[in-house]
């Protein structure tokens, strides 16, 4: 008798076991969707996004916006228009609640301020800032770290972005999710080099441009090998853009939404932008990307983002993505 409430005390010990250690493996990151859903985040200046909420008759899940550690400017304030739109985060807040924030953070030949201390007052201000407003961000810290384009040392990024991470945890932010942002653009990626480790990172992005699958699968191996959700950190229609009705619609935005689904994406961040109006983009084949601005792109545009796998600004999103500051 005793031998038997041996073995039932081990089974049910071994059972717990491996319960509580699978519900550890399948933790959910910090500001994950639930499985089989996609949060729609839509930018990148506040212009566009208005523009896209008056056509679309839709508020996506939340909207991006650019800045940069040197200034840090475009939260609390307007920013200052280098040809590509502005920001003036506050104001947005209060335009479309319910909704999270998608952060890209310029760091370009700021790496060695930044972790010597050069910028410590405007880390200060993005903390209390990200305090005060109380809602999800998601920090891209350093976008596009291993693209030719940003020429990072890795150790230098490395260096600055836990820098950046530490300085933040330890001002009390509670409510930023940390993506690392790869650039998606090379068949064989050295990201370890860049990689600041697990403990500092929440997601694993990368941009989807028109460059080939290839480039982008292995940023999301390197995601699953971290046990990291993926995001989309950048999209838009490069070379194509909207103007061409359904060939436009099958020659990216098809190949774009199978590769989200074919490849779990938990989060996608497109850019709906007339790129060839603004003066730092004008004339280089970004295009006109605004989904609005062709009829055929539109009406199929809607189609897919309103279905149910798609979240969009809502009383319930924050419940969804596990955010319980609110």
């Amino acid at each position: 008798m005793k031998l038997s409430k041996f073995f039932s005390f081990a089974f049910f010990l071994v059972i717990g076991i491996h319960m509580i250690s699978s519900a550890d493996f399948f933790k959910k990151a910090k500001f994950e969707p639930p499985d089989g859903k996609v949060l729609l985040i839509v930018g990148q200046d506040d212009k566009t996004f208005d523009e896209y909420v008056t056509s679309i008759g839709k508020v996506p899940g939340g909207f991006m916006i650019y800045t940069n550690i040197q200034t840090m400017g475009g939260l609390d304030e307007n920013s200052s228009d280098y040809g590509a739109g502005r920001n003036f985060t506050d104001e947005m807040i209060k335009k479309y609640p319910d909704t999270v924030i998608q952060i890209g953070l310029y760091m370009v030949d700021m790496l060695k301020d930044t972790y010597s201390g050069k910028y410590d007052k405007n880390i200060s201000k993005l903390a209390d800032w990200a305090k005060k407003v109380s809602i999800p961000i998601f920090l891209r810290i350093g976008y596009e770290c291993d693209g030719t384009h940003n020429h990072y040392d890795p150790q230098e990024y490395q260096t600055a972005y836990k820098y950046l991470v530490d300085k933040l945890k330890s001002a009390g932010v509670n409510n930023i999710s940390y993506v690392f942002h790869a650039h998606g653009h090379n068949v064989n990626p050295s990201l370890d080099v860049y990689y600041p480790g697990d403990e500092y990172v929440d997601w694993v992005a990368f941009s989807y441009f028109q460059q080939g699958q290839d480039m982008m699968e292995p940023v999301i191996n390197f995601a699953k090998k971290h046990k990291k959700p993926v995001m989309i950190g950048e999209s838009t229609p490069m070379g194509v853009g909207t103007g061409m009705d359904k060939l436009s619609w099958q020659a990216w935005f098809q190949i774009y939404f199978d590769f989200i689904k074919k490849h779990n994406i938990k989060i996608i961040s497109y850019i709906n932008s007339n790129w060839e109006v603004q003066p730092m983009w004008k004339g280089q084949g970004w295009e006109d990307a605004r989904v609005q601005a062709n009829p055929y792109v539109k009406k199929k545009w809607l189609e897919e983002i309103l279905k149910d796998v798609y979240l969009q600004s809502s009383e319930e999103l924050y419940y969804q993505i596990g955010y319980k500051n609110k």
